[in-house]
């Protein structure tokens, strides 16, 4: 483990997205997370305040994008990228960004970003190493914003989650969580060997299905549409 803790700070206009960085960093011992927020310009202040080692950056945020906001530092802190979107990668490491994160983001991959970190020697050459239990511990649940609160939802819980307009319904085993933001937005948080798209507006649990067809889905008592589209690619997993 390396002697001096490596300071880190999380910038991401996604609530969700943030917890999960901050959850990370504080499950990895070697980490220090010196602070949040939700947006580039709140950050400035503080990385400029505080000694930042390690910067995890989303790129497309309102106001300033990440990329843009790393090449207005003088002397910029060593970077790992987070997004939902590939074609940002080439600007990612065109800064000289240590690692490219694409949402939804495990703690396995996040740990082998950690590792790129330290093999660069910011405080030792150290690498890390984890027991099985502990990866197991991290991605369980996450946090759905509703009723003015974060109310935590168990991913095997979950039966499905269905896009309503402007609103998001999230489906569980004992009640339904109704949430204001965009499906898209908690898919990239769904563990991809958990969940699957099956049409726009619907995320079913894999292990929730009964049975289906080529148009239908039965999870319980629920008929749920497959897309055209989502088709063949919910054919392939579910015949893993």
């Amino acid at each position: 483990m390396p002697d001096k803790k490596i300071s880190c700070f999380a910038v991401d206009d996604e609530p969700i997205a943030l917890h999960a960085i901050e959850k990370y960093i504080l499950a990895t011992p070697m980490l220090d997370l010196v602070g949040t927020c939700n947006n580039a310009v709140e950050a400035m202040s503080s990385i400029q305040n505080n000694k930042v080692d390690l910067l995890f950056l989303d790129i497309q945020m309102p106001q300033i994008f990440g990329t843009d906001f790393m090449r207005t530092l003088t002397h910029p802190p060593r970077v790992i990228f987070t997004t939902a979107f590939r074609r940002y990668a080439v600007d990612g490491f065109e800064l000289d960004a240590v690692d490219y994160l694409l949402k939804p983001i495990s703690f396995e991959r996040f740990l082998k970003a950690v590792n790129k970190v330290l093999s660069q020697n910011i405080h030792s050459p150290a690498q890390i190493v984890y027991p099985v239990s502990q990866k197991e511990n991290i991605e369980k649940y996450l946090f759905i914003r509703a009723d003015r609160k974060n109310i935590k939802v168990n991913f095997e819980d979950i039966l499905f989650i269905e896009s309503l307009k402007d609103y998001v319904k999230v489906v569980t085993i004992e009640r339904s969580i109704l949430t204001k933001q965009a499906i898209s937005n908690i898919e990239k948080l769904l563990p991809k060997e958990l969940f699957a798209r099956t049409h726009r507006s619907f995320i079913v649990s894999i292990d929730k299905i009964n049975s289906y067809s080529q148009d239908l889905i039965q999870i319980h008592k629920q008929e749920i549409p497959i897309g055209r589209s989502y088709r063949f690619a919910l054919e392939m997993v579910l015949k893993k």
